[in-house]
């Protein structure tokens, strides 16, 4: 009897063979299989966290959904309460008002100086030394429910003695407009998030009905996925949203525009997985599962489906900036969001008229609170499309 032996074979040439049976250099610890190999999960993960806009990407969408999640804690000030209109952003220094270095730093309140520019003649301003604000982090505020269910009146940051402070300024009505964009991510995250799981849950559906059965039904659904495509969207929005009341209840005219969006959002994926389903329906484990009297519902749930599921995680993080931007272009045409609920589309209402945009230029701060969504999903959406298939 011969000797189990750790050392590699050789061939009847005299060649050497690997020991197949050996793991793989770097092919030990978590994320393995019993057998040594990778999962393909663990793999996924090696090659994303490889793609540096990819995990910047993902730590702007998990700040995003936190911020959104927990918006009033860290909102530092009430979104609707008023105050000064128009009121320019707060000076922020790392100095005591003594001029010494600070680790505290201090909020200096942009007031009037007294003098006049000597072309306009319009009053200077600049920051109030003798009226500092000190700042601080888990400080007392506004009272607010945690969640919706719990009472509270901490807050993330915000001024040390409650005084009101103005990171970014404030509106027409005086409200300040970072605790206004941090409160308002909620609502448009939320619709797009709905409008996304919505349009992928129906263009699944659609794609692989359609894909795998074939022959006249495949016709008849594709017609049909066509006719949707053919309407001209942005009007048609308009048209929809238009036909709810101006009355009607903040939550019936979300779920209306929800349901708007949803319906002529579907149509697009459902091609894109209709012909990936084409594909995968011709390969030969799914004709052999067909040979054997496997159901259809298990031929798409076990075959079919997974196959896709790459392509639909790469899908929903690329359309969710794109319903962001939608519901941001509707909001500021008054379709979208009605007050007293707070989105980043009726925020930019205010920059409807270029005097507005040009006396006050910080009224355009909620488009930063669009362009770090639309950059953090786009990134993450290409990262993970690279990760899921590199080739």
């Amino acid at each position: 009897m011969s000797e189990v032996t750790d050392k590699p074979t050789a061939s009847a040439d005299g060649i050497p063979t690997a020991d197949l049976t050996a793991p793989a250099p770097g092919m030990t610890g978590a994320g393995r299989l019993a057998h040594g190999n990778e999962t393909y999960l663990a793999l996924v993960w090696r090659r994303f966290r490889r793609s540096t806009m990819g995990m910047m990407g993902l730590v702007l969408v998990a700040a995003l959904i936190l911020m959104a999640i927990f918006g009033d804690f860290f909102a530092p000030m009430d979104p609707k309460a008023t105050d000064i209109a128009f009121a320019p952003p707060d000076h922020v220094e790392f100095a005591a008002p003594d001029g010494s270095f600070s680790l505290i730093p201090y909020v200096y309140p942009i007031v009037e100086t007294g003098e006049f520019d000597p072309v306009t003649f319009q009053p200077l301003t600049g920051p109030d030394k003798k009226n500092p604000t000190s700042l601080g982090f888990f400080v007392k505020g506004h009272s607010y429910g945690l969640l919706g269910l719990f009472p509270a009146d901490i807050h993330f940051f915000g001024a040390v003695d409650g005084r009101p402070i103005h990171f970014l300024g404030t509106d027409k009505f005086g409200r300040d407009i970072l605790s206004r964009g941090i409160v308002g991510s909620q609502i448009s995250l939320t619709i797009a998030l709905v409008v996304v799981l919505l349009t992928t849950t129906i263009g699944t559906f659609v794609g692989i009905f359609s894909g795998y059965m074939g022959g006249r039904i495949d016709v008849w659904v594709q017609r049909f996925v066509e006719f949707v495509l053919a309407f001209p969207q942005l009007p048609l929005y308009l048209a929809l949203t238009s036909l709810i009341p101006v009355t009607a209840p903040s939550n019936v005219f979300i779920a209306f525009v929800i349901g708007v969006m949803a319906v002529l959002g579907w149509a697009q994926l459902s091609r894109e997985v209709r012909s990936k389903t084409l594909a995968l329906a011709r390969i030969e484990y799914v004709r052999a599962a067909i040979a054997v009297g496997s159901s259809d519902m298990r031929i798409i749930g076990r075959h079919i489906l997974p196959n896709v599921s790459s392509h639909l995680i790469v899908a929903v993080t690329i359309a969710i900036p794109t319903v962001v931007l939608l519901e941001s272009f509707l909001g500021f045409l008054g379709f979208a969001v009605k007050p007293p609920l707070i989105s980043w589309g009726l925020m930019l209402q205010d920059t409807g008229t270029f005097s507005v945009i040009g006396s006050f230029p910080w009224i355009l701060s909620p488009v930063v609170f669009v362009l770090i969504t639309v950059f953090a999903f786009n990134a993450l959406g290409d990262g993970l499309r690279d990760a899921i298939d590199p080739y």
